[in-house]
């Protein structure tokens, strides 16, 4: 099995580099202007699933313009989403509503995926990661944020948390991905990665039915838009370079930290959940009954829940 998945990420990262170098649209991540117009327009229809107000701002930054998703309390605690792979920040529609009751929110589009950020520079290392990501804290003043990371973005979070320097208070990671350890089931990621190859939506739904054990709840309008960035955007390379996190590293975080897991996960399982609980000082861990990777949507109600107790215990919601 290791053979086939370092043939499969081998077939990913040239597929990436033959990408990038027959792409004559100046972007990162979309081929042609019509592809990503078509995607943007489906962006915009699945962004109407938050059913709450929210202002849309691009921010300038040292490596492109940074799109940010605004909404919740104008006095509220400030609280930073990053997004799975691809998801884009539209992800959060089950959870937005909830979550805007408490805090004051930031979701922001990763500008190395699809979405409406827009990379202009090259692909960028971890370093720079962090880099932009202070760049976006300082331009809106932040200090202090809570964090919530799904799957890529709980990576990223957690890289985040990682650093001697940072503006970070409580974090929660939703599944996230190549974190704690490798992807824990790896033969069932197959089709998934097959996808970024030679995406079509019957291979697309089979990988729905990987991550979620209820992909009948995931709004047609929100899948639709999913299955355009696997369709048009380029091969994501860059997964490639996610590696799990050191022990020392993982100790050296000791922000309270709550870690949420489905329990029919393909990327993590109880394994990662008792490294989590051995090495993060102020460490929570909890398994969602009947979920998947997609945890958010799969029982949005229970993870709310849990989300807005570990943020705030002092706060009581009534999920929409």
């Amino acid at each position: 099995m290791a053979k086939i998945f370092f043939k499969v990420s081998l077939l990913l990262l040239l597929a990436g580099c033959a990408a990038s170098k027959k792409a004559k649209f100046d972007d990162y991540v979309f081929k042609t202007k019509s592809e990503k117009q078509v995607y943007i327009n489906s962006y915009d229809q699945a962004l109407k699933l938050w059913d709450i107000p929210y202002t849309e701002e691009n921010i300038q930054t040292t490596y492109g313009t940074v799109h940010v998703i605004i909404s919740g309390l104008k006095n509220g605690k400030d609280l930073v989403l990053l997004h799975g792979m691809d998801a884009s920040s539209v992800m959060w529609y089950p959870n937005i509503k909830a979550l805007s009751k408490t805090h004051r929110i930031y979701a922001i589009d990763f500008i190395m995926e699809p979405g409406k950020s827009i990379l202009t520079s090259k692909p960028l290392t971890s370093e720079e990661i962090v880099l932009l990501y202070n760049e976006i804290f300082d331009h809106y003043k932040l200090k202090k944020i809570d964090l919530i990371g799904a799957s890529r973005g709980g990576w990223m979070a957690t890289l985040l948390a990682t650093q001697k320097e940072n503006s970070i208070d409580k974090i929660v990671l939703l599944s996230p991905a190549q974190t704690l350890k490798s992807i824990d089931k790896m033969r069932k990621m197959t089709p998934a990665l097959l996808l970024k190859l030679f995406p079509n939506e019957k291979k697309f739904e089979k990988t729905l039915k990987i991550f979620s054990t209820h992909p009948e709840k995931i709004s047609p309008v929100y899948k639709r838009q999913f299955y355009l960035a696997n369709k048009y955007a380029k091969s994501n390379s860059s997964m490639l370079k996610m590696r799990p996190f050191s022990d020392d590293e993982l100790k050296f975080i000791t922000n309270p930290v709550l870690i949420l897991i489905g329990d029919h996960d393909v990327i993590n399982s109880e394994e990662s959940l008792e490294r989590a609980q051995k090495l993060l000082v102020n460490g929570t861990t909890k398994t969602i009954h009947d979920a998947g990777h997609f945890l958010s949507i799969d029982q949005s109600k229970a993870v709310n829940e849990e989300i807005i107790e570990f943020l705030n215990p002092k706060k009581t919601i009534s999920n929409p």
